[in-house]
């Protein structure tokens, strides 16, 4: 890791940070006034420590600078105070908008991206950047910028009292700093780094083990589970070790720089007073000057080290915000779709997966007209699902258009698009949310009554209707507490609300007993009527009253034609398949 990088990191983490207090301006004012009152009054301290020890030592009366003593300190006291106040109200808001806005840039991430992130290193990612904007305001706004203010305005002072106990002091101050930064941008940074995407992908594992943990007690796998996380842990905890480690060292070598310091600056001041040159109130006044330049030297060591520590936490989240988004317009000028759109149309399609040696599809010609039944066959990997998620523009096509309505896919917004497509997928996710929930999800104005006839007709009521809850019953983390064939029937009902004009089937029949299959079974065709419908088929029995089947083989169609049609063809791939599975049966 070198250095550009972990400055870069700095830079990057601290401008998103400023954007986001930049919304609270009154609030960032309020709170840079209170600290520069504080800071003013913490300064001043020292000089009339000096000034009251003259007094004493002269036999003059101390009453008056004591006086002034305690109300610098009730003014320090209480604009520190307002600061602390000035800091939750500037914090809450930022950290809410950091996971909101994170939140909401995750969701418009492509496919791609979603499927080679773990959920649970997204989660902790968020999570832990939002945290560190508040370890980041506390150390800039209450720890590091008053203390910087401090070290200024005492060497300042103490130049004044002594050019060369000032110089000392500002050379002294300049190397500590130096020191602190170096150590903690080229050394600590790097390891903080690793460690903080070690952390990361310990939450993922987690993630992945728990989300599946019905297959992982289905294989009696909890030991190599346990065994697998370990490793990951191992890996954690060697790279978490070695970043507290240079911590600790980074303190080390700051504190023997304090001592350096300490030992140049009282030795000056000691000398000139030897020399005659400064009575016992100028002493006074460098030792208490010398110990609030300590103590803020030390603090100032200290919040860099945890300013380093907070943009690590948030450089995740940084470079997570950076992700780009999908294109919600892919070609301008941007088109509506007319309504109810649903013929469609590949023209000259090309479209390969990244980092593939060969393109998926090529020159990839087909005409659906509107509210045509056809289904999609092949072998598995030939390109149905893919010719589906091409239509969703799920992925985006390299070359050709793809037109639905006789518009370009390419120049709608993405929420029109989707709104005209109603899917039905073989594994039906749904959110660990209400019944009415779920099914409502395809049409979030829809009332009570739409969502008990939409499931009334998906063959869903019957069984929702016998819980204790009804439709208010929540269904468990990924509808976990339903069966198979209730989740199914669940995601069949929010199609039939969502009333697209283009539905696509990836078998959803498939996990349904006989009787429930033949009821879903009628009301899909139901559905179907004067809807365009692409059924991805992996049992064929399914499309044989299909319009027409398209019949994929890498990534061509190689076949196009009825059930009949296609069933006779000598040598046909969708007449090999079929009898293949006749006999399978």
């Amino acid at each position: 890791m070198t250095r550009k990088n972990s400055s870069g990191a700095f830079v990057r983490v601290l401008s998103f940070a400023a954007r986001l207090w930049l919304r609270r301006r009154g609030h960032v004012a309020a709170l840079v006034l209170c600290v520069l009152t504080s800071t003013g009054a913490d300064i001043a301290i020292p000089v009339f420590t000096g000034r009251l020890v003259s007094a004493v030592s002269e036999g003059t009366a101390p009453w008056a600078i004591f006086a002034v003593l305690l109300g610098l300190g009730a003014v320090s006291l209480g604009a520190k105070v307002l600061s602390y106040f000035a800091i939750i109200d500037l914090t809450i808001p930022t950290m809410r908008a950091a996971e909101a806005e994170a939140f909401a840039h995750v969701q418009r991430l492509p496919a791609d991206w979603h499927a080679n992130a773990f959920a649970g290193s997204t989660v902790r990612k968020i999570t832990r950047g939002a945290w560190a904007l508040d370890d980041m305001a506390d150390v800039l706004f209450v720890a590091l910028l008053p203390s910087v203010l401090v070290l200024l305005g005492t060497i300042i002072t103490l130049t004044a009292f002594r050019l060369e106990v000032g110089l000392t002091a500002l050379l002294g101050a300049a190397v500590f700093l130096t020191l602190s930064l170096t150590l903690t941008l080229r050394w600590v940074a790097p390891a903080a780094r690793l460690a903080n995407a070690q952390d990361s992908r310990v939450s993922g594992a987690l993630a992945d083990a728990i989300t599946s943990n019905a297959v992982v007690r289905a294989h009696a796998a909890e030991h190599r589970e346990d065994h697998r996380l370990e490793r990951v842990l191992d890996k954690w905890a060697h790279r978490t070790r070695r970043t507290w480690r240079r911590g600790t060292w980074n303190g080390f070598a700051q504190d023997i720089a304090l001592w350096g310091l300490r030992a140049a600056v009282l030795g000056g001041a000691l000398l000139t007073f030897v020399r005659g040159a400064a009575g016992a109130g100028e002493i006074a006044f460098v030792v208490a000057a010398l110990g609030m330049l300590d103590g803020y030297l030390r603090q100032v060591g200290s919040h860099v080290r945890m300013l380093q520590k907070a943009v690590n936490d948030a450089e995740e989240l940084v470079d997570l915000m950076s992700a780009a988004q999908e294109q919600t317009i892919a070609r301008l000028p941007a088109s509506a779709l007319p309504p109810r759109a649903a013929a469609l149309a590949f023209d000259r399609v090309d479209y390969g997966y990244t980092g593939a040696s060969s393109p998926l599809f090529t020159d990839l010609r087909v005409d659906i007209p509107a509210g045509q039944k056809v289904g999609l066959v092949g072998r598995s990997g030939s390109g149905k699902t893919t010719f589906v998620k091409l239509i969703q523009r799920i992925h985006e096509i390299n070359d050709g258009a793809i037109t639905l309505g006789g518009v370009d896919i390419a120049t709608v917004p993405l929420e029109q698009l989707r709104s005209q497509i109603a899917l039905v997928p073989q594994e039906p996710i749904l959110f660990h949310r209400s019944l009415a929930e779920n099914i409502a999800y395809a049409r979030p104005g829809a009332t009570l009554a739409d969502v008990r006839r939409s499931a009334q007709r998906a063959g869903a009521a019957e069984f929702i209707e016998r819980l204790p809850k009804g439709y208010g019953t929540e269904v468990g983390e990924r509808g976990v507490k339903l069966s198979g064939g209730e989740r199914q029937r669940v995601a069949i009902a929010r199609a039939f609300l969502s009333d697209a004009p283009v539905l696509v089937m990836d078998e959803a029949t498939s996990s349904l007993d006989s009787e429930t299959e033949a009821q879903v079974a009628e009301a899909a065709e139901r559905l179907m009527q004067g809807r365009t419908t692409l059924v991805i088929a992996h049992r064929l029995a399914t499309v044989e009253k299909m319009d027409r089947i398209l019949v994929f083989d890498r990534g061509r169609i190689v076949e196009d034609g009825t059930p009949s049609e296609l069933m006779v063809r000598d040598g046909g791939l969708y007449r090999a398949l079929r009898e293949r599975q006749a006999l399978v049966a």
